[in-house]
């Protein structure tokens, strides 16, 4: 997996991070249009004092839920971060006020999905680029969350408190070591397969 995710970032000239425990965020989106569920993960990666590559997946969504669909929280549609690397993106901040996540703090760009159909459209939406509070956080504080529900409208989202708690920690030396910054690139699972079938 962590080979087919080096290929992808290389074929489209993507940045890879390679100091000592500089973190790599790279979302892999399913193909899957149906929302509400954690289909997607987000996958950390870095390199080890010895130079060797450590790489964690976790299950995640990198879309928003039924809820928010159906509930537009924007008039103009619901946001779907569109593909693409994004340098500088979040640093670790308050997520709602309430606790430590990863929150942006430059821009990103989205698709606005607005039918209220509560169907996935990642190419009909209107693109807008800017500061949309699509952080990268946790859904429940306890265990394993099932289904999306409420909490996405647009940021990218662990079903797993613990997972997310290592990304934290993970983050947090980061931050030590190189700054409150941090690059989110997401993909989608589409490209990567063909960039591991072509290799």
């Amino acid at each position: 997996m962590l080979q087919q995710i080096l290929d992808t970032l290389k074929e489209k000239n993507y940045v890879v991070y390679t100091r000592t425990g500089e973190l790599n965020i790279v979302g892999i989106r399913t193909n899957n249009t149906t929302p509400n569920s954690f289909d997607d993960t987000l996958n950390v990666f870095y390199k080890t004092a010895n130079g060797k590559w450590a790489f964690h997946s976790f299950a995640a969504t990198t879309d928003p839920g039924t809820y928010w669909l159906k509930n537009l929280m924007n008039p103009q549609g619901t946001a779907i971060v569109k593909a693409g690397q994004y340098p500088g993106s979040h640093g670790i901040g308050m997520h709602r006020g309430k606790y430590l996540a990863l929150v942006q703090k430059k821009p990103l760009t989205v698709i606005r999905d607005y039918n209220r159909n509560a169907v996935l459209d990642f190419n009909n939406g209107k693109e807008q680029t800017g500061i949309f509070g699509i952080n990268i956080h946790r859904a429940s504080v306890y265990g394993t969350t099932k289904t999306v529900d409420r909490h996405s409208a647009g940021c990218q989202v662990f079903s797993n408190i613990n997972d997310f708690n290592l990304f934290m920690q993970l983050a947090e030396r980061h931050k030590q070591l190189y700054g409150n910054s941090f690059t989110y690139t997401l993909i989608d699972e589409r490209a990567a397969v063909r960039e591991s079938k072509k290799n």
